[in-house]
């Protein structure tokens, strides 16, 4: 089973190149990182750790890492709700660093 060290190496060769960074914050990245491969071992499918997920694929397809909110929220506030991917920007501190609001709607969470 991959560990987050090695999730880690794998999602940034392929993010970065599409222009999302992992947060500066080291200690957060992996825990996000542990979370998800927690959820890939409990659901079966990487769903957002800080999204509560139903169990089923179908529903929770939007919050499968990374989620379908990232693009909007990374472009309007320069990070993930989670703060797991964030701009270079963001990273070094050129924008403020907002609160990221739910993008999800209601009716998702609460099946």
């Amino acid at each position: 089973m991959m560990d987050a060290k090695e999730l880690y190496g794998k999602l940034k060769k392929m993010q970065e190149p599409k222009g999302y960074y992992f947060s500066v914050d080291q200690e957060r990245v992996m825990e996000l990182l542990e979370a998800l491969l927690v959820n890939k071992q409990r659901y079966g499918y990487m769903v957002c750790p800080c999204r509560l997920a139903s169990g089923d694929r179908k529903n929770d397809h939007d919050i499968i890492c990374p989620c379908k909110y990232r693009e909007p929220d990374v472009e309007e506030f320069g990070s993930c709700y989670c703060n797991l991917y964030v701009t270079k920007d963001w990273n070094d501190g050129k924008i403020d660093h907002e609160y990221v609001p739910e993008r999800r709607p209601p009716e998702k969470m609460f099946l």
